[in-house]
């Protein structure tokens, strides 16, 4: 009887609850237990003009800017579909790769037209593309092409402006649609919305742009590129303005911007609010709306106040002396002031949202600059006063290497949008990310030597390894083997009995051929010899596949060497692996009279190069030397007075930016050395003066700056000279008579 009333009792319960579902009860009991809730939490705010407000937009409404008509938003949507129908274009779709394959990397520039007028920027970069060793004059050859029409100022109103750019292009029987072309372009766009339209329908050609959006940029396909005016230097290092470091850093002023205001239009938001965060003491925001043809119509009651403090400061005054600079938007996107900033060693504060920043395929700009929103500018002050010194001293030392890697020339510049390219058409040979940012840059570094950081002299501190422990002997021989008692064989003999000599490589560069091995005097590694089969210019440089070590040991034939000095010389060397290290030294200087670089022999305490006569260096400034520097330069040093020793030490100097390395040699091997000097017209460093110092200014030109720097460092052994007993020192040799 129990069972029977819960069994009743049950089905009662089923059917009720069956009841409350259906009936959609359950529904109204929720929504008046949250409504109570969340009346319980928090009223919903009444508003005063409730009336006036719109519950919903429009979606025109969303993707516009303020102010636009109708008309322009029409305009808008008509640019974007037509400039960006093949927004889908990657390298895998609108590339062609097989034109890449037989003849490498080269890249052909349409011929320039007879009496058409370009810009100095324009210019610049085919100059700079010219130049370049990836240059073909011969469009069968290329794998990447650039137009001969200046593209840089879309903005019609220029005077710069090129018209019918679209018929022109039509007309070029490579064009091909765009395919495999690569455009320049710096300005975009007109009053009043400045948008991205170029003019002409680009294609499927890559697009290298200045103030790109994030939102029409092509990842993997186009590159970003910064603002530079006309007057950024053609070629050169222009140097980063932080000359000395401060520990903690110090400046006068903690964030600074001074600048043009616009009253109207595009970018006028952000820069009339800037005015918000000026306190006058340790930040200063300074605008001017005095600028324009009629700026004095749209005048506003603060303009008079901006304009009389805007005179107060210097622009340059406030960059050398503040910590941070803000970089706001301008009508577009970039601005010039980003690598003002940058030079400046001053942290750039970012108020452009949406900016595509300069080269970010490669580059980690988390670690140069401050990233901001517009719509939270009084945010800014607080975010900047809170990092630390340490990061602000890492931030500043990254402004500067990338300045002087990327951005101090039209060179870098192109020929970092060149490299980028290169990379993605030849993937398994890229250069990683910790190789574009960190010293001494993607520029100097070769993928196609390799892709193992640990391969290059620059990395092993930072890897936490270190260079092997042996070298390779590289003697230069250019006079005939007709007896045992020539230097060259003394030389072998003195090298072959250091411990850390792995092998000996003669390349016999005389006339004559050499001589079977077993004319050789046998020595305890192996030693083989590289005959020159035709008049190959700067064949001592070149990256032999039979050198086997990172270390080189470069020697002419007639070189006096102790063993003694060899082991010390290559003790240096593995502390200072990125060096060139050596005996023999030389030095430069400007002579302001005659406008040109002296090169000069005499013997004093400071010195700029170490001739590789006798000299360690890593193996890889043979590859460079090969392949970075072009024929033209090289075929300079190829004549009867070698200039190969200077330009290498050039070379390595303007990779590495520090001075070679002196070390200690014997007395008698000094007097030894200037003895032959008046006898000998073979060596290197008794070339005639005058040739080689011709030679110094031709490669000081081509790099468009002079790299060598001086130096009054030289290394000694422990003990050197000092009055103690010899057996105490490891390398008595040095000192015995």
């Amino acid at each position: 009887m129990q069972a029977r009333k819960k069994f009743i009792l049950l089905a009662f319960c089923a059917l009720w609850l069956l009841f409350f579902y259906l009936s959609g009860a359950h529904e109204r009991l929720i929504q008046l237990f949250a409504r109570r809730k969340n009346e319980a939490i928090k009223s919903w705010p009444v508003w005063a003009d409730r009336h006036l407000l719109k519950n919903f937009a429009y979606l025109d409404e969303l993707y516009s800017d303020e102010g636009l008509q109708e008309g322009a938003l029409k305009s808008k949507r008509e640019t974007w579909s037509s400039i960006y129908k093949n927004s889908r274009c990657r390298m895998e779709t609108c590339f062609d790769f097989s034109k890449c394959e037989k003849h490498g990397f080269k890249v052909y520039i349409y011929p320039a037209e007879r009496g058409e007028q370009v810009s100095e920027s324009h210019q610049k970069i085919r100059n700079s593309l010219e130049a370049s060793r990836y240059y073909t004059a011969n469009s069968q050859d290329a794998c990447l092409f650039v137009l001969n029409i200046d593209t840089l100022d879309r903005d019609p109103l220029s005077g710069q402006y090129v018209h019918n750019v679209n018929e022109k292009i039509k007309s070029f029987r490579l064009w091909n649609d765009g395919r495999n072309h690569l455009i320049f372009n710096l300005y975009s766009g007109t009053w009043p919305n400045y948008s991205e339209e170029l003019g002409f329908d680009i294609g499927q050609a890559m697009l290298a742009k200045a103030s790109f959006y994030m939102e029409n940029f092509r990842p993997g396909f186009d590159i970003s590129l910064p603002l530079f005016s006309r007057d950024h230097p053609q070629k050169g290092d222009e140097k980063g303005w932080l000359t000395h470091i401060e520990v903690p850093p110090k400046s006068k002023y903690l964030l600074v911007f001074k600048g043009k205001r616009y009253l109207t239009g595009i970018g006028s938001d952000t820069r009339n609010a800037l005015h918000h965060i000026h306190n006058g003491k340790d930040i200063i925001s300074l605008t001017t709306c005095k600028h324009g043809k009629d700026w004095q119509k749209h005048k506003d009651t603060r303009c008079d106040i901006d304009n009389t403090e805007y005179e107060k400061f210097g622009y340059q005054e406030l960059l050398r002396n503040s910590t941070y600079c803000l970089v706001p938007r301008g009508r577009r996107l970039g601005s010039f002031r980003f690598l003002e900033a940058l030079q400046a060693a001053c942290i750039p504060v970012l108020l452009s949202n949406g900016w595509e920043l300069p080269f970010s395929e490669v580059i980690d700009w988390s670690k140069a600059v401050i990233v901001g929103d517009e719509r939270l500018l009084l945010q800014i002050p607080s975010t900047v006063r809170s990092i630390d010194q340490d990061r602000i001293l890492a931030y500043q030392q990254q402004t500067q290497f990338l300045w002087e890697a990327y951005f101090s020339s039209v060179d870098k510049i192109v020929q970092t949008t060149l490299e980028i390219i290169k990379d993605r058409v030849f993937r398994h040979v890229a250069r990683s990310q910790l190789m574009w940012n960190r010293l001494p840059g993607g520029l100097f570094v070769s993928p196609q030597y390799s892709t193992y950081m640990g391969d290059f002299p620059f990395y092993y501190l930072t890897q936490g390894l270190s260079p092997s422990e042996q070298f390779t002997a590289v003697i230069r021989a250019i006079s005939p083997l007709v007896s045992l008692s020539q230097p060259i064989m003394k030389l072998l003999q003195s090298v072959s009995r250091s411990r850390f000599c792995a092998q000996i490589i003669i390349l016999w560069e005389c006339e004559k051929p050499p001589p079977p091995l077993s004319k050789w005097p046998v020595v305890g590694v192996p030693l083989t010899v590289i005959p020159r089969k035709r008049k190959v210019r700067s064949s001592h440089f070149f990256p032999y596949d039979a050198i086997s070590t990172e270390a080189v040991l470069s020697l002419d034939e007639d070189i006096v060497l102790l063993t003694s000095e060899v082991d010390f010389a290559f003790t240096v060397w593995r502390s200072f692996p990125d060096r060139i290290i050596g005996y023999l030294s030389r030095s430069h200087f400007w002579d302001s009279t005659k406008g040109h670089w002296v090169y000069t022999s005499k013997l004093t305490n400071e010195y700029s190069m170490i001739l590789t006569a006798a000299a360690f260096y890593h193996r890889y400034y043979n590859h460079l030397f090969t392949y970075f520097l072009p024929d033209s330069l090289k075929n300079q040093t190829g004549s009867a007075y070698s200039c190969e020793d200077i330009l290498m030490n050039v070379l390595v100097s303007s990779v590495t930016k520090v001075p070679p390395i002196k070390v200690a040699q014997k007395k008698q091997y000094k007097e030894t050395l200037q003895e032959q000097g008046v006898k000998s017209t073979q060596l290197p460093y008794t070339d005639p003066i005058i040739h080689r110092q011709e030679c110094l200014n031709q490669f000081s030109s081509w790099f468009g700056y002079m790299p060598l720097i001086h130096s009054q460092v030289r290394i000694d052994p422990v003990l050197f000279k000092d009055q103690v007993s010899v057996l105490r020192k490891k390398y008595r040799d040095l000192e015995k008579s």
